[in-house]
C-alpha cells in the first residue's frame, strides 16, 4: 500500500512539472496572460513543497527551471518563473521556522518583512540594472519610482493569490486526490 501511495505522489509531481512547463510555454503564446500563467506555474512549487517536503519541493523548483530553459522558447519567462518560484520556495521554507520565533515578537509582521526583502532583493536590481531589457529604454526617474512602487503592490496581490490558491483551491483538490488519510 505504501508503494502505491508513493507512486501516486510521484506521478502527481511529474504531472505538476509538466503543467509548470506548459504554463511557461503558454505564456510565450498568450502574451496577455503571461504573468497569470507564470504565477500559476510558480504556485506548483509551493504545492509540491507542502505535499512532499523541502527536498522534493526544492528539486521540483530546480527541475522546473532547468526544463524551462531547455524547452521554453522565451528564456525571459523562465527567468521570471525562476524568480517567482524562488519567492514561493523561500517563504514556504521560512514559515515553519517562524513558528519557533518567540511569541513576544509579531511573527506575521516579521514574515511580511521577509517576504518584501526576498522579493526586493531580486526585483530592485532587475528594474535598476536591466531597464533596457525590461522596458526597451532607460526610464525617467519618476517612472522608475512608479515601477518600483507598482512592484510592491504586485507582490501583495501575488502573495494573496498564492495564499488563496493554497487555502481554498488546493485544499479542495487535495482532499479529492489524496483522500483524508494522506
Amino acid at each position: 500500500m505504501r508503494v502505491y501511495v508513493k507512486a501516486k505522489k510521484m506521478a502527481f509531481g511529474g504531472m505538476l512539472l509538466a503543467l509548470t512547463v506548459i504554463c511557461m510555454l503558454l505564456g510565450s503564446m498568450i502574451e496577455t496572460s503571461t504573468l497569470f500563467l507564470l504565477a500559476a506555474a510558480s504556485f506548483f512549487v509551493g504545492i509540491v513543497l507542502r505535499e512532499f517536503g523541502e527536498k522534493t519541493g526544492t528539486a521540483f523548483y530546480l527541475a522546473g527551471v532547468m526544463l524551462g530553459l531547455i524547452v521554453a522558447p522565451n528564456k525571459f519567462y523562465v527567468v521570471s518563473y525562476a524568480a517567482m518560484g524562488f519567492y514561493i520556495l523561500v517563504i514556504e521554507l521560512a514559515w515553519p521556522r517562524f513558528a519557533k520565533v518567540s511569541e513576544r515578537m509579531n511573527r506575521k509582521k516579521l514574515f511580511w518583512i521577509l517576504k518584501y526583502v526576498v522579493f526586493n532583493v531580486s526585483y530592485i536590481p532587475a528594474v535598476l540594472f536591466f531597464q533596457e531589457v525590461l522596458f526597451v529604454r532607460e526610464l525617467p526617474m519618476w517612472m522608475l519610482v512608479v515601477v518600483l512602487v507598482t512592484g510592491q503592490v504586485g507582490l501583495f496581490i501575488y502573495d494573496r493569490a498564492y495564499e488563496y490558491v493554497q487555502r481554498e483551491i488546493w485544499n479542495k483538490i487535495r482532499g479529492r486526490m489524496f483522500g483524508s488519510g494522506s
